[in-house]
């Protein structure tokens, strides 16, 4: 089992070199390969590179059994695929066993996004009297204002923020790199936040995070996503929330005013236009409520 650890190592690295995956993609494709292997010895008595076009197909039918949803076996799929295309690059095996199996139907679930009164509230939740309380309504506000993803966010450090253009350089998946504007209102936040609350938070102490802890650490984007679901509390939004919550709304507002998709698209740092068309959906969805509830003959 040793052996096959090495060879997941191996392969997650050279996704990382060759495509430029985020670490959290690698970390899903890591533990994906350590599962199925693990499956693949208990169940099937083989190791990864003796499995048979049978073996993934039972895997992806116990996942489904086990509850699994489509998009997460699908990614399982896609994870599986690019390792045994690697094998047999490698000449380690002849057969790619994962040939013709077909990916899970996946729907397309609209994104969960927030109206722009209960952004407002959500915003003004944090105490900003409070260093780290005004950290965070700094966080929310350049949140909300880039569309920036949460990784971006807490990882961003100062030498990326120019407030005398008022924008952000970004280097986003695949290491693409764009600049979003920040707008008046986060750009103010960033400049009494950097007056002194940041200063208070670090107590002496240096950090490379614009945003850092009072460790001097880099904030996680599960700590900043406690902090979210915890300001939704205090400003009563009992809508279920995602990590990308306030990214949906900065593009679902975006369009509802009246912006182009194609620049929603770049400020996203979405590679395709079908991944932004999305919010389009959402803003459909939007005029139909309106005109269903102030319509005379809706």
């Amino acid at each position: 089992m040793s052996d096959e650890v090495g060879v997941i190592e191996g392969f997650a690295d050279l996704l990382w070199m060759e495509r430029g995956l985020s670490r959290n993609t690698l970390s899903a494709y890591q533990s994906d390969l350590r599962h199925f292997a693990a499956w693949l010895v208990r169940e099937r008595g083989r190791r990864l590179v003796e499995a048979e076009r049978g073996d993934l197909l039972e895997y992806l039918r116990a996942l489904s059994l086990a509850g699994r949803k489509p998009r997460s076996a699908a990614r399982c799929l896609s994870c599986l695929r690019q390792f045994y295309q690697h094998l047999v690059r490698q000449g380690v095996i002849e057969v790619d066993p994962s040939a013709r199996i077909e990916a899970p139907r996946l729907g397309r679930p609209l994104p969960r996004t927030l109206t722009e009164s209960e952004v407002e509230a959500l915003l003004a939740a944090p105490d900003s009297d409070d260093p780290r309380g005004h950290r965070d309504r700094t966080m929310l506000e350049v949140l909300y204002a880039s569309g920036l993803r949460v990784s971006e966010l807490v990882g961003l450090t100062p030498q990326q923020v120019s407030l005398t253009q008022g924008v952000v350089r970004i280097v986003g998946k695949g290491g693409k790199e764009r600049l979003v504007p920040l707008g008046e209102e986060a750009a103010d936040w960033l400049r009494d936040y950097a007056r002194g609350p940041r200063a208070d938070i670090l107590g002496g102490r240096r950090s490379d995070y614009l945003f850092p802890t009072g460790r001097s650490d880099c904030m996680t984007r599960q700590a900043f996503w406690l902090l979210i679901k915890r300001y939704a509390l205090i400003a009563g939004i009992a809508k279920p929330l995602s990590p990308h919550t306030l990214r949906h709304a900065f593009a679902s507002h975006l369009l509802n005013h009246g912006a182009d998709l194609r620049v929603v698209q770049m400020l996203l740092g979405h590679s395709s236009l079908s991944t932004t068309q999305i919010y389009t959906h959402v803003a459909r969805e939007r005029l139909k409520q309106i005109h269903a509830r102030h319509h005379p003959r809706a």
